[in-house]
């Protein structure tokens, strides 16, 4: 085929297809702007990239200081309750040897009241009212050693209110020590003052329980002849017959006191609150720790752990007495299942100087089986903690 051939085949194009052919042209012509396009979209996404990450740092880095905050908070609470814990344990230990320390000063108390060792003495002369005599030895005996497990008890339940209410007020002033405006809310003169009121159930409170008890005594036993012989078991009914009438609640009395709070603190306000003017910042800080103690006394708590106590004090005092109604080796070989609590049994008059010498056992400043029973005892330890918490939270500073 010539060119002339291949010419005359060659389709001529339309103005439609060179038109295209110029689109054609012009679309070629749009590429650079579409590479520019896509390299803007890829720049947005990196910044957004970046952002989310940035803020991922950031959101970890928070989390990192919050819990590094909780972990700093967690250990001075358990630094704190540490501290509290140790002080707490501290302040049981002084209330321990409070006691003990005490106890001399209520044995001479009971015996300078109620001093049977000079009926004692008047009996060795075989004077001519010996009968009388007797007689006035067996109230007294019996009451003075009941006296002093009751006193006894006392004194170990009151001097936990009273220095667990101290130990937490002296807690908070520590934790506050040195900080601007705060006022100790236990100064020691305050403390000092405080803790003296102790001196009424060694002073009038103590008289006053010698009297109710000997009345209690002398119409249990005032009847009893001294020959009469009394078991153990006997013995032990004969006791809980007097604690019903020192113990016995008036009717108009709140069912949760106990009517032996009366012996522990004055029915009436401290006589510091009676004054109506020239009170000083002492005067009212120790008023509202009296206030706060006699609440304390006033509660189911102090009550039910009081008459505890008491179960535990007069269950030991027989104890005691049971080393004198051991059967002997003639009952032991006509029975053998000899029970000392019933068959047992011992003339009133050789009963007496056994009660009579239990005081020496009970208010024992050497830690005896009584006082360390009492001292043990869980629910004491229990009340101590609770009326401890009480008053050594922070609240008590708004108070």
């Amino acid at each position: 085929m010539n060119i002339c051939t291949w010419l005359s085949r060659r389709k001529k194009r339309t103005p439609l297809q060179a038109n295209s052919l110029v689109g054609t042209s012009l679309k070629w012509s749009h590429k650079p702007e579409t590479c520019r396009g896509s390299t803007t979209v890829l720049r947005n996404e990196y910044s957004g990239q970046k952002f989310i990450v940035t803020g991922i740092y950031l959101l970890g880095k928070y989390g990192q200081k919050k819990i590094r905050e909780i972990q700093e908070r967690e250990a001075a609470e358990y630094i704190a309750q540490a501290r509290r814990q140790y002080h707490f344990e501290s302040n049981q230990r002084t209330c321990n040897m409070t006691v003990l320390s005490m106890l001399p000063t209520l044995r001479d108390a009971l015996m300078h009241q109620l001093n049977s060792e000079s009926l004692t003495s008047l009996l060795k002369n075989r004077p001519a009212n010996k009968l009388e005599i007797w007689e006035d030895l067996k109230i007294i005996s019996f009451t003075r050693s009941i006296v002093a497990v009751y006193s006894t008890c006392m004194l170990v339940v009151l001097l936990r209110v009273q220095l667990n209410i101290i130990g937490g007020y002296i807690y908070l002033d520590n934790v506050t020590l040195g900080k601007n405006g705060t006022t100790p809310l236990a100064p020691p003169e305050v403390q000092q003052q405080y803790l003296s009121s102790i001196q009424h159930l060694l002073g009038d409170g103590l008289t006053e329980l010698i009297t109710m008890v000997k009345q209690a005594v002398h119409k249990v036993f005032g009847s009893i002849s001294l020959k009469q012989t009394l078991s153990l078991l006997e013995l032990e009914q004969k006791l809980k017959d007097i604690r019903e009438v020192v113990e016995h609640k008036d009717l108009n009395q709140i069912a949760s006191y106990s009517p032996l709070c009366r012996y522990l603190m004055p029915d009436e306000e401290n006589p510091l609150a009676n004054q109506a003017c020239g009170l000083t910042e002492r005067d009212i800080a120790t008023i509202k720790l009296l206030n706060e103690t006699r609440d304390m006394l006033e509660s189911p708590d102090f009550s039910t752990v009081l008459s505890t106590c008491l179960n535990r004090g007069f269950s030991r005092l027989l104890d005691n007495m049971a080393e004198f109604f051991r059967p002997t080796e003639k009952d032991l070989s006509q029975n053998s299942s000899v029970n000392s609590l019933s068959s047992v049994s011992l003339p009133l008059a050789k009963i007496i100087p056994i009660i009579n010498g239990q005081i020496h056992s009970v208010c024992s400043e050497t830690p005896s089986h009584f006082v360390q029973d009492l001292l043990m005892m869980e629910q004491v330890k229990d009340f101590a903690a609770n009326v401890y918490e009480a008053f050594s939270t922070p609240q008590q500073l708004g108070k």
